[in-house]
């Protein structure tokens, strides 16, 4: 069904009630450094550590490389056809999952990229009240959000490409810099690269690693959303780069290394993000809250933008009332103030573990649909927008969906095979999907083929 763009629409500039229009479209360098904003997060540096403590160096850095392989083939795939349909996350789960169905997905897209935001935003507060001295902590995650949610107005094409770019090198050198300041402070660590556990390493430690990266496949969701922007005539460009596998090589792998190797030098207790940031603001000083400020404000443009974008669409969906970019901004960054005033970050963190499944579930059966020749055969690969013509419930989308994040929470449940949960779950959503599709009635997908 063809949509034709109201004047409301021609105004959204983040066209999250219609795809994305070729004069909505951005250069292919705007589009890239928008996007890699979210390659500068602290939180991959010490997941990389973690990683690195629980299986051994060499284990995590094998499961890194298997991630970053992975992550650029799946996003590959997904931007072209994000590019080609220009959907929104929001949009494309009407297709699959109806567009009551659909709701779940939003929300829980909102609620992870608004919990990632407050993580990042809580990092950076710590690191600004530290260094003052006196500043509470109240006062620093005001600012912390009030500069989240400003940064976001100017929508994708018009700043956020800007903002970032020039950011990028700062990042890169910064964490440079780190390493060259940590190896003078405390001497460079040689046996870094064949550290191992005590006990020793875990002979399936990379697997173990590969795995618990799947707790961050939000990433094609993100993905998703961004790629939307790009010109068709660019999707190879973005598939390979902006979106591939160079792309998670800087996320996951150049700050893993950097994390492992700060965390081999730097004193520090325990293992978080504070701990690294604290440890980074020891080191460097005023430098040290600059890098941490520049990474996290980065990444952080990405979180609340998508949280805002999505918070949008699920109240809309729910309630019928649009609320501008604004207000839903506004919004945004109070619940991040509240939920991070509130110190519910180990709740949080569990409720992000099941989310995970749910998201590991969506993109099993997003990818089987963009794959599935059935689905080309059945409907020549049309795409369905108008809620008059799309049923409330798709039994296909949503059994498989539903089904593979179950087994998935099951799996989660039995210690001796919890770390591959999210493995399991992308496995039987795909499968389950690509099964039902080949015994779905038409009418799940299109409530009235005879369109007037």
């Amino acid at each position: 069904m063809t949509k034709h763009t109201t004047s409301a629409e021609a105004t959204d500039l983040d066209f999250s009630e219609q795809p994305v229009p070729p004069e909505g479209r951005m250069p292919r360098t705007n589009l890239m450094m928008a996007w890699w904003a979210v390659c500068s997060a602290i939180f991959y540096m010490v997941v990389a550590a973690a990683m690195a403590r629980s299986y051994g160096t060499t284990n995590a850095l094998i499961g890194i490389v298997l991630t970053v392989i992975a992550y650029g083939v799946i996003n590959g795939v997904i931007s072209r056809y994000s590019m080609r349909t220009g959907l929104t996350v929001a949009l494309f789960s009407k297709v699959l999952f109806g567009h009551v169905g659909a709701v779940v997905a939003t929300l829980i897209f909102f609620a992870t990229a608004l919990y990632y935001a407050v993580f990042e935003g809580y990092v950076m507060a710590l690191v600004l009240s530290e260094w003052s001295g006196s500043w509470p902590m109240a006062v620093t995650t005001a600012v912390v959000a009030i500069l989240g949610v400003a940064l976001i107005f100017g929508s994708v094409q018009h700043w956020l490409d800007k903002f970032n770019g020039v950011l990028l090198p700062v990042y890169v050198i910064g964490m440079l810099i780190a390493v060259g300041m940590a190896v003078a402070e405390f001497g460079y660590p040689g046996d870094w690269l064949t550290r191992v556990p005590e006990g020793g390493a875990s002979p399936w430690g990379w697997m173990h690693t590969f795995a618990y990266y799947m707790g961050v496949w939000v990433l094609m969701m993100f993905t998703f959303d961004y790629a939307r922007f790009g010109k068709q005539e660019d999707a190879g460009f973005h598939a390979r780069i902006t979106f591939g596998i160079p792309f998670y090589a800087m996320t996951f792998l150049f700050s893993g290394v950097v994390g492992i190797l700060l965390d081999s030098m730097i004193p520090i207790d325990g293992l978080s993000e504070a701990s690294i940031v604290l440890g980074l603001l020891e080191l460097m000083g005023v430098g040290g809250l600059l890098l941490v400020w520049v990474t996290q404000s980065r990444i952080n443009t990405a979180n609340f933008y998508l949280a805002t974008v999505n918070f949008e669409a699920l109240i809309r969906k729910v309630t019928g009332v649009k609320l501008s970019k604004v207000v839903a901004g506004c919004i945004i960054g109070v619940m991040a103030y509240v939920l991070m005033m509130a110190d519910v970050f180990a709740y949080i963190l569990q409720a992000l573990a099941y989310q995970g499944v749910f998201v590991v579930a969506w993109v099993g059966v997003a990818l089987a649909h963009i794959l599935s020749r059935t689905y080309r055969q059945r409907f020549q690969g049309h795409v369905e927008l108008d809620n008059a013509y799309i049923p409330a419930y798709n039994p296909c989308g949503l059994v498989a969906w539903c089904g593979a994040a179950l087994i998935g929470m099951v799996v989660m449940q039995l210690p001796a095979v919890a770390g591959f949960s999210a493995p399991a779950t992308f496995v039987v959503a795909y499968g389950l999907y690509e099964m039902g599709l080949k015994r779905a009635r038409a009418d799940w997908y299109i409530a009235s083929l005879q369109k007037p």
